[in-house]
């Protein structure tokens, strides 16, 4: 009962209803004391009069103000009843379609019966970490706060699912899983968090069914527990289940299913695997046909078993034992198509070859005899004997339907068993999160044994979860100091004494059953005459005698008697049982192999199964047992309940309860007396009335200060903010029982804080008045004087108008005069020039005319005389042409004459003899000349027989070889005549191509079209070029966006790639260093093992690196969870591999150390005798050297030494012959000192063995090879004399130097073998190609006499000639060259002889000072002497020793301070000593130094970087150092593209032998993983600011006043001591940038690192204003909006401002405006959809939503506003996702940065510790 004086007129209350359960109602008249009614108005405008009761004169339930309505937490609501908590939930789930709301400790989620997309990954993210209250309601806040608790409480936590059927408990059940397994991860390789979320489908196949309630019904209860180690990662589960509802199995409701399983089964029974089954569609058998409803609206079944199949899979079972449970379940639905008839009254028989009962037995492996035996028969047994005893057809029914039920029940316990399996990991569980999704309260129009056993399990929840909530309040007190009165709250421990107390219902149910002829009405009337008078919740219906009524805690239930027993006994035939147990399916063997002796709790004993006698003598040993074993399905549940409790009382619980908001399965829709049953039975209201019985709202002093300070004068606020709430609340409220003082709160009676918003209100109200009436004074009087302004104006206006149209009257009838004068003037003169104008053009016309005829006349007379002219020529010319031809014709004629007669004299000269003599005598030289070329011709024939002979053996061979030719030819030809045989498709090719043709000439004549047209276009352009070249310039922006969007993408792409190639390296490491762990023992380290493994490591990252793009393909593609576990074990077993390589690479290692040992010993010697005999040479080149020098400053004077002089010639040949010899020993020098190094390796293996220190001396001593091979040959003849005692031999070693001496003796032989080889080889080659070059010449010569014989004999010599002139020019020109080369090699020596001369003088003067004794080289082998040089300028390069590059990198990179260097020496100097170093290893062309010193230094950044990843001056010193190494490599690459701003001597320092473009690109990849761990660094620090700072905390006081909130208490908004403020989150970043400009960091990348800061701070932000319905206000849009100028102020500041910063808070921005903006009207929505271009249709829509006044001026948007926002935007193409992504990193660029450092000016510090770094 409230206050009275709280009901006055427009007060708002709630009235029961008959539709609507409560309906709101407004006071129109004030109500008094003693008044017996309320004068109410409904809000669709009905006036009703509202009578009191009589009795309790109890006023109706007042309405909470609007700013209350909508509440996160129903506990925060003034008022505390039902239809207050009835109306919160209906106004989130209609209006502001939110499913999830807190009461106190209890989730409340209602159904909505559509898919929402706020279980995504990102909002996954957003809950994770954040405390319960700070974000709106939600299935994974509550996860995260059990997750939270039991990493903190260390203890094991416990979230109870319960509700309605149909409410969403699986479904709210299977999204905690995901969160645990998405927020935690798993430790081991076998992906367990996948695992546990693969066991949901195959649960629900097996263990779901449509129900008339819900599609997808859980018909079981079950209880996973997730367990986590101590990192509270998720490393396995266990799931218990409860009461699984077998009668499903045999019977189904109408609109009812069975299991999913079977409709799964039968929709895939046309795959080829399932042929086996001989199964059909789901109508075609009784188990699955009855419910009259095979399909599920939306559900593909096919589909459904493969996602079941898949998940079997990644569980562990294989495809067999897949198809061995298909092959179960199969047979269960043949068995219920056994038809069984009626034989007579008593017994029954199955008709034989029946074909379900057949593929029955083939598929469970029987005998279908032995099946269809027990199936109308079962055994009797007496004292004596047992009996078979036929079965009615009613009862055989039954037994079969029992048998398959027991069969289910089997096999699903077997699956359960099996999926724990697979959830069981070997590592110790340290604490667990439990997931309990059982069925609600349950009441049917029959209720029977199954919902008697939920609705227990209820009762016992429920008492549980009272007594939790109960305790917290206790707790809440007593924290807080409050004086604890008891609360008086429904207990239901009667109602649990009732059913399982000591003759209770289930102890009487047990107690019947066991009786042999116990019935169910012989047990209701036990029940009856035990508890009907002394128990008051147990009730008898008046007309049944066969049933009870059970008052139970959420509403009374009735239960029918029948099948109580059936059920709790669970009996089944025993005979049937051990027909199954002797088949040949194993898996069904499998099934049963624990099944009890016993069928029944009656003790009867079994037979033996199959066929027996008739009389068989019982085993009282196994009645016994079964009698011990056997218990009833009501004492297995109440057991496994028991441990239920147990275990959820050891742990913190947790609930969710959910609501079935309508029966219709409606989306959206909300069904008031559905919900408040469901309430009233799932504890919420009871939570409410525990919480209003005491102090339900709750305050800290600093938010009671903040909201109420308009009520407090001046002089009432004091320093201490508690003594100032407690002044001001004992004035405001005058009874103190109304509120507590609590040590950090206020506690309030329900409804107190509903009368402070009222006094705060009114209080607001007057300040209103007083403003508005002083602004209206103000506004009036400033219209008033605007209005006397305004008059006077206007007179001034009017006055001036008249006397302006005056003067505008008189300047007009001026005007008109002079017009008139002109106009007269003007008709006058254009009269006289017209007549003027037309006499002129009458003369004009006249003396044309006459001019015209005159010029005819003489053009008549000219064109004559030419005509006459041309005529007389042409006759002239005809006369001479007939002339000529007549002379030219009588000339012809007379030669003709003249030559018959000669001829006819000729001929008779012929006829005469001299003539003929003449010709005989020419005819004789003729034939001597022809038998001169016989006798040659006959010498040439022979020659050519002999050839034939040769050429016949030849062509036998040919022919040979003519024939294969043919042969293969023939083989052409039949190809041939196949490919003949394609003409016709070649044809019909043809056709086609001319079809294409003509098709290409249409596209030709529609190209020329469009080329006209565009011919047409391209003229208007060059016409008016102005709008076509915006148009390109705007395609030119959009392609250049496009493309950048585009590269930004992949670059985007490529950078998360190596993100995961670094998050898969450091698994890998972390896998490597517990496998190290878990096998203890020494492991080489050794420097070439390490080399080894470096270079590994960058080999497989690169080769990672190019197979980027394919690897990309392939993750856009969902990657099934099967192919992910066998890659998985693939890559352990490739690590077991590469472990067995290693160890077995260093087994060879440690061999080829000691062999190389043992050989570097003999090699020692040798090298000893070389380096004398090398250094006597030295002396001699050096004693040579001196006697020229001398000779040549003998002869200076007389000039001699002049070049082309004898002694010019000498001295360059024995130079010459110096410097070859002098380039061989500088090879054997090097070589030998490479080799002198290991020499103190060699001689620790010859000291182990024996010293043989007087062989050394003597062999020391010997001069050259010969010598060597003669003491090897008397060592021979030594050991082979005195080979009896090989103790006594090998004193000192004979033996070792022996066999050192032969494998000597057999390399220096095998090295001159391989010399004289190679020079064989070499003379060969030459001389083949020489023959081949004779060959060629010869074939040449050939064609060339070929082709001169078929010429003519002058043509012949011409041809000889000019083949003799070719082969002359070919040969000159050869021979220049030559020339020309010899005359560059005669420079070069010149030069070099300078050289040599001024070296000669240099060594003339250093040659006492360079000879050394053979002992000094011995001791100094590294360091020679001999030859003086001249110190060189520094070229900044630091050289090193290789024994020196661990210690190098350990100094400079893995024990090096940032803060030092960056403070105290110049930025990036470890990244130009380490260039420096690198310089080096390239000048002296040491490729294998090159590259341990890069990958060293790569893999020391990626150890520092994982040791101290997270921090972030570390991170960001590093990747400094890295960008300026990067550059370093770029600016001295010698590429002319980064060389364009050296100086001249940066140039020289350029790299001259290595290309590392390649480390370059390994290098920027290991600059973009450390940017990437930096932003990562930076996020982590940022992460616990943003929130706090820039949405909780007031920057600008007391714009924003603090809501009621509810028990889930978050943090103030007002600035406290340790939270943060928006100034923290500016130092910080202000620490950020100052640290990276300490470092040297580039500034671009700077920018790019501020940008990636400002997109997470508005991400952040944004995300959690999208999650927080209490933030989104007006006040808080302001305080949003402040905060963003602020950081433009700091960006501003920085210099920063064109980073692109400021874009990535562009969202927020508009969030911020969207929530200051009005939202009313059409013209606001266009206004809003114009304005809000960066966020998204579903953000904007979830801020309308969430839009919440803080004020009651304020008002909420209505939902046709948003519905009107939501049609308009429906065009707009984005992603349908809510929140934005805080992980997405923009992808980072490295711009070419050269620093204008010279290297050889850089100085390294003493505090670096590398001294042992020598300048070059």
């Amino acid at each position: 009962q409230f206050y009275s004086e709280l009901y006055v007129c427009r007060a708002r209350v709630w009235i029961p209803d008959a539709e609507e359960v409560w309906k709101s109602a407004e006071l129109t008249k004030d109500f008094k004391n003693g008044d017996p009614s309320l004068q109410l108005m409904l809000e669709d405008g009905t006036s009703i009069e509202h009578k009191l009761d009589p009795k309790t004169k109890n006023l109706p339930y007042l309405r909470n103000p609007d700013i209350l309505v909508g509440e996160n937490d129903l506990t925060a609501l003034s008022y505390l009843h039902e239809p207050a908590v009835l109306h919160n939930l209906k106004v989130r789930f209609i209006d502001s379609k939110l499913i999830y709301t807190y009461c106190g400790i209890v989730l409340v989620a209602i159904n909505p019966y559509e898919t929402l997309g706020i279980y995504g990954t990102d909002i996954i993210n957003a809950y994770s970490g954040q405390n319960m209250g700070d974000m709106d309601p939600h299935i994974f806040a509550v996860a995260e706060e059990a997750y939270k608790q039991m990493a903190r409480d260390e203890r094991n936590q416990s979230i109870i699912v319960s509700g309605e059927s149909g409410a969403g408990k699986t479904v709210s059940a299977k999204y905690a899983m995901r969160y645990f397994a998405t927020v935690s991860g798993s430790t081991s390789e076998a992906n367990v968090e996948q695992k546990v979320l693969a066991s949901n489908p195959i649960m629900e196949a097996i263990g779901n069914a449509k129900t008339t309630r819900n599609d997808n019904s859980s018909r079981f209860g079950k209880y996973i527990e997730i367990g986590f180690d101590t990192r509270y990662r998720i490393i396995g589960a266990n799931m218990r289940t409860y009461l699984l509802e077998k009668s499903r199995v045999v019977f189904q409701a109408d609109e009812e299913r069975n299991y999913h399983i079977f409709y799964q089964l039968c929709a895939s029974s046309h795959l080829p695997e399932f042929n086996s089954l001989k199964l059909s569609n789901a109508n075609d058998f009784l188990y699955t046909r009855q419910g009259r409803s095979p399909v599920i609206h939306g559900v593909d079944d096919t589909k459904e078993l493969s996602t079941t199949r898949n998940a079997f899979t990644l569980l562990g079972i294989n495809e067999s034992y897949q198809m061995g449970l298909f092959q179960v379940l199969a047979a269960i639905l043949h068995l219920g198509n056994v038809e069984i008839k009626d034989k007579d009254s008593d017994s029954s028989l199955i008709p034989p070859n029946n074909r379900h009962l057949t593929a029955f037995c083939e598929l469970v492996g029987v005998t279908y005899q032995d099946m269809s035996q027990w199936l109308c028969h079962r055994k009797l047994k007496t004292a004596t004997e047992t009996y078979i005893k036929t079965l009615p057809r009613l009862q055989a029914t039954n037994a079969r339907d029992a048998l398959a039920k027991h069969i289910y029940a089997k096999l699903f316990n077997w699956i359960v068993e099996h999926v724990n399996k697979a959830l069981i990991t070997n590592i110790k569980q340290h604490s667990f999160i439990g997931v309990l999704d059982i069925y609600g309260f349950e009441t049917f129009e029959i209720n029977s044994f199954e919902q008697f056993c939920i609705n227990y399990a209820n009762e016992k929840l429920q008492q549980q979860f009272n007594m939790h909530v109960f305790k917290l309040e206790q707790e809440e007190y007593m924290k807080e100091q409050i004086p604890w009165t008891l609360i008086d709250f429904y207990d239901n421990q009667p109602c649990i004494n009732l059913i399982e107390a000591k003759m209770g219902i289930l102890d009487l149910l047990d107690e019947e059953c066991k009786m042999p002829k116990g019935s169910d009405d012989s047990w209701a009337q036990k029940l009856y005459n035990t508890h009907l008078k002394t128990c008051s919740l147990f009730e008898k219906p008046r007309m049944s005698n066969r049933a009870f009524i059970i008052q139970h805690f959420a509403d009374k239930v009735e239960y029918q008697c029948e099948g109580f027993l059936e059920k709790n006994k669970d009996t089944v035939n025993e005979d049937q049982i051990n027909v199954l147990k002797a088949s040949k399916f194993d898996l069904l063997v499998e099934l049963f192999q624990d099944e009890e002796k016993a069928t029944s709790p009656t003790g009867q004993v079994p037979g033996t199964g199959g066929r027996t006698r008739l009389s068989i003598k019982p085993d009282k040993g196994r009645d016994k047992s079964s009698k011990e074993h056997k218990k009833t399905v009501g004492c297995q549940f109440r057991n496994s309940l028991q441990m239920l409790m147990d275990t959820l009382n050891a742990t913190t619980p947790h609930y969710v309860r959910c609501i079935k908001p309508n029966d219709y399965k409606l989306a959206f829709s909300f069904d008031p007396k559905r919900a408040v049953q469901q309430l009233r039975a799932c504890g919420v209201l009871e939570t409410i009335r525990i919480s209003a019985a005491g102090f339900p709202s709750r305050w800290t002093y600093q938010e009671f200060f903040s909201r109420y300070r308009v009520l407090m004068k001046q002089k009432d606020v004091l320093s201490d903010k508690k003594l100032t709430c407690r002044n001001v609340l004992e004035k405001l409220v005058q009874d103190q029982d109304k509120y507590q003082f609590g040590k950090t709160k206020i506690f309030f009676r329900a409804g107190q804080v509903a009368y402070l918003e009222k006094l705060r209100a009114d209080k607001l109200r007057v300040a209103c008045i007083r403003i508005q009436k002083t602004i209206r004074c103000w506004l009036a009087r400033k219209r008033y004087l605007r209005k006397r302004s305004a008059a006077i104006t206007i007179q001034r206006f009017t006055r001036g108008y008249q006397a302006r149209c005056l003067a505008k009257f008189m300047r007009r009838t001026q005007a008109a005069t002079i017009i008139q004068k002109y106009q007269r003037m003007y008709m006058e003169r254009k009269r006289y020039r017209q007549k003027q104008a037309a006499a002129l053009v009458m003369q004009t016309i006249l003396r044309a005319y006459m001019a015209r005829q005159k010029y005819q006349e003489l053009l008549r007379e000219h064109n004559a005389v030419i005509i006459q002219k041309r005529v007389r020529g042409w006759l002239a010319r005809r006369w001479y042409k007939r002339c000529l031809v007549s002379l030219v014709y009588l000339q012809c004629c007379f030669r003709r004459m003249k030559a018959r007669r000669e001829l006819k004299k000729l001929k008779i000269e012929a006829r005469s003899v001299e003539h003929f003599k003449k010709l005989n005598k020419g005819m004789e030289n003729k034939i001597m000349q022809l038998q001169r070329r016989i006798d040659e011709q006959s010498k040439d024939n022979r020659s050519i027989n002999e050839k034939l002979v040769s050429l016949e053996t030849s062509s036998t061979a040919e022919r040979e070889r003519m024939r294969g030719e043919l042969n293969r030819l023939r083989g052409v030809e039949e190809d041939a005549k196949n490919k003949g045989n394609q003409v016709t498709s070649l044809l019909e090719q043809l056709e086609k191509l001319k079809k294409e043709l003509s098709s290409t000439q249409k596209e030709k004549k529609t190209i020329e079209d469009w080329a006209q047209t565009y011919r047409d276009e391209m003229e208007k352009v060059r016409r008016d070029p102005h709008p076509y070249l915006s148009k390109m310039a705007r395609a030119i922006v959009e392609k250049t966006q496009q493309l950048e969007t585009d590269l930004n993408e992949e670059r985007s792409r490529y950078q998360n790639l190596l993100t995961e190639h670094l998050r898969l390296e450091e698994k890998y490491d972390d896998l490597k260093e517990a496998m190290n762990v878990s096998k203890p023992g020494h492991r080489r380290t050794d420097s070439t093992h390490s080399s080894n493994e470096s270079e590994y490591t960058y080999n497989s990252e690169y080769a990672e690196l190019e197979e980027v793009p394919i690897w990309t393909k392939d993750v856009t593609r969902g990657m099934d969870t099967s192919l992910t576990l066998k890659l998985q074990k693939r890559l352990t077993e490739l690590e077991q591999e590469k472990q067995s390589l290693r160890n077995e690479l260093e087994n060879r290692e440690d061999q080829f150390q000691r062999a190389r040992a043992r050989a570097r010993g003999a090699e020692l010697e040798y090298e000893s005798l070389k380096r004398q005999e090398l250094e006597s040479e030295n002396k001699k080149l050096k004693h040579d050297l001196a006697e020229i020098r001398r000779s040549l400053l003998g002869n200076a004077a007389t000039g001699a030494g002049a070049p082309g002089s004898p002694a010019y010639k000498v001295v360059l040949e024995q130079l010459n012959a110096s410097c070859e010899e002098l380039e061989v020993r500088k090879e054997e020098v090097l070589i030998l000192r490479s080799q002198l190094v290991s020499q103190k390796e060699a001689m620790h293996h010859k000291e182990t063995m024996t010293e043989p220190s007087a062989y050394v001396e003597d062999v020391s001593k010997l001069k050259d090879a010969g010598e060597l091979k003669q003491a090897y040959i008397g060592l021979k003849d030594t050991n082979r004399s005195a080979a009896p005692d090989f103790h006594k031999l090998n004193e000192d070693g004979e033996l070792w130097l022996v066999n050192q001496g032969l494998k000597e003796t057999i390399r220096l032989l095998e090295h001159q073998l391989q010399t004289q080889r190679r020079g064989y080889d070499s003379e060969v080659e030459s001389l083949r190609g020489e023959l081949q070059n004779v060959k060629e010449e010869n074939n040449r010569q050939q064609q060339l006499l070929a082709q001169n014989l078929q010429l003519p004999p002058e043509a012949r010599i011409e041809a000889s000639l000019q083949h003799e002139i070719t082969r002359l020019t070919n040969e000159n020109l050869d021979l220049m060259e030559q020339l020309e080369k010899q005359d560059r090699t005669i420079r070069k020596l010149k030069k070099q002889l300078k050289v040599y001369s001024k070296r000669i003088g240099e060594m003339g003067a250093g040659q006492t000072e360079g000879q050394t004794s053979p002992g000094q080289m011995v001791d100094e082998p590294i360091h020679p002497v001999n030859i003086p040089r001249r110190e060189k300028d520094f070229q900044g390069m630091l050289e090193y020793k290789k024994e020196d590059e661990l210690k190098l990198v350990k100094n400079l990179i893995l024990e090096l301070k940032p803060r030092g260097v960056a403070v105290n020496l110049i930025p990036g100097l470890p990244a130009y000593i380490l260039f420096m170093c690198l310089r080096h290893a390239d000048y002296v062309n040491d490729d294998q130094k090159v590259r341990t010193l890069l990958t060293s230094t790569i893999n020391s950044i990626k150890k520092i970087l994982k040791k101290r990843g997270d921090d972030f001056e570390t991170v960001s010193f590093w990747l400094s150092n890295t960008c300026r190494f990067l550059h370093c490599l770029k600016q001295y690459s010698g590429d002319e593209a980064f060389m364009r701003h050296n100086t001249q001597r940066q140039n020289e320092h350029t790299l001259s032998n290595f290309d590392l473009a390649e480390y370059r690109q390994v290098i920027s990849d290991l600059a973009i993983q450390i940017y990437q761990q930096l932003i990562k660094c930076m996020e982590n620090i940022l992460q616990p600011m943003i929130v706090s700072g820039m949405l909780e905390h007031e920057t600008i006081q007391g714009v924003s006043g603090v809501k009621p909130t509810g028990l889930r208490k978050r943090t103030s908004s007002i600035a406290d001591e340790g939270t943060y403020t928006l100034d923290s989150i500016l130092r910080q970043l202000s620490a950020f940038h100052s640290t990276m400009c300490q470092h040297g960091t580039d500034p671009e990348l700077i920018k790019q690192v501020v940008k990636q800061q400002f997109y997470i701070i508005g991400a952040v932000t944004l995300n959690n204003l999208l999650l927080r319905k209490d933030m989104c206000s007006w006040s808080k849009g302001m305080q949003i909006r402040y905060n963003v100028s602020q950081l433009e102020e700091w960006l501003r500041d920085k210099g920063l401002m064109i980073c692109g910063a400021k874009e990535t808070l562009e969202p927020l921005i508009q969030a911020a405006q969207l929530l200051q903006v009005k939202k009313k009207t059409d013209e606001d929505a266009e206004a809003i959809c114009s304005m809000c271009l960066a966020l998204t249709t579903a953000q904007i829509v979830k801020v309308l939503n969430l839009y919440t006044p803080v004020n009651e001026f304020e008002e909420r948007v209505s939902v046709a506003f948003i519905r009107t926002i939501q049609t308009r935007l429906r065009d707009r193409c984005e992603s349908p996702q809510l929140l934005m992504d805080t992980k997405m990193i923009y992808p980072v660029t490295f711009p070419f940065n050269p620093s204008s450092l010279a290297l050889e000016t850089i100085q390294i510090p003493s505090s670096l510790n590398l001294a042992f770094l020598t300048r070059v």
